[in-house]
This record gives C-alpha cells, sequence and structure tokens, in this order.
C-alpha cells in the first residue's frame, strides 16, 4: 500500500523501490478521483464534465475533500510523471507524496470509510 512509504526513507530507498512507489501513487491517485467522481454521482450531482480537475473541484465545493489544492497538485504531478523522466522531478514528487498528498489520500479515504459505516 502506498501508506507504507511512510516507513521509509526515500533517500535510502533504492531506484526500483522509488518507481514502485510512484507507480502505487499513480494508481492510488487515479482510484481517488474516480471514487470521488462515482460518490458524486450517487448522490446526485450532475457533473457537466468527468475530468480529473472538474470532479476534485466539485469534490471540494461539496466538502467531500478538504483540500483542493494538493489533490490538483497531484494531479498535475500524476501528468507531470507521465511526460517527464527529469530524475530531479521525480524525487520531488515521491518527496511530496509522502510529506503531502499522502496525508490528503487519508483524509479522503477516512471520510469515504465514515460515511461507508454509517
Amino acid at each position: 500500500m502506498l501508506r507504507e512509504l511512510n516507513e521509509f526513507d526515500i533517500d535510502n530507498l533504492k531506484p526500483i523501490e522509488q518507481e514502485g512507489f510512484i507507480q502505487r501513487f499513480e494508481f492510488t491517485f487515479e482510484l481517488a478521483w474516480k471514487t470521488a467522481k462515482d460518490y458524486l454521482q450517487e448522490a446526485g450531482v450532475l457533473l457537466t464534465e468527468v475530468s480529473p480537475r472538474a470532479v476534485i473541484k466539485a469534490a471540494f465545493a461539496a466538502g467531500i475533500i478538504t483540500d483542493g489544492q494538493v489533490f490538483i497538485d497531484m494531479m498535475l504531478a500524476r501528468n507531470l510523471l507521465s511526460h517527464t523522466y527529469e530524475l530531479t522531478k521525480f524525487k520531488e514528487i515521491l518527496t511530496k507524496v509522502k510529506s503531502e498528498y499522502l496525508a490528503a489520500l487519508e483524509t479522503f479515504y477516512d471520510f469515504l470509510t465514515e460515511k461507508t459505516f454509517d
């Protein structure tokens, strides 16, 4: 799971391990925004556009996610990873996954868990 990243010092990970955590981040982000889309639609929210950015904005407006900017930053990081192979950007994003993005994803997960078991 992505949260396992907290158990490691990023600088001491082998490149293949770093790549694995980045891949987990990409999968987790995709699952998060698509789950938010499904949640909004199930709640009756009409999405005029179904894109990560539009869903993030709607989820933030509905109070489903608490920090819309962090989710936008995650989307931009995911997009950047798809189009660049710069080692410095890769490590910068990996650091942000650990320091910022993971907490936002956990908060979203907690929201969904709470709603599921109410």
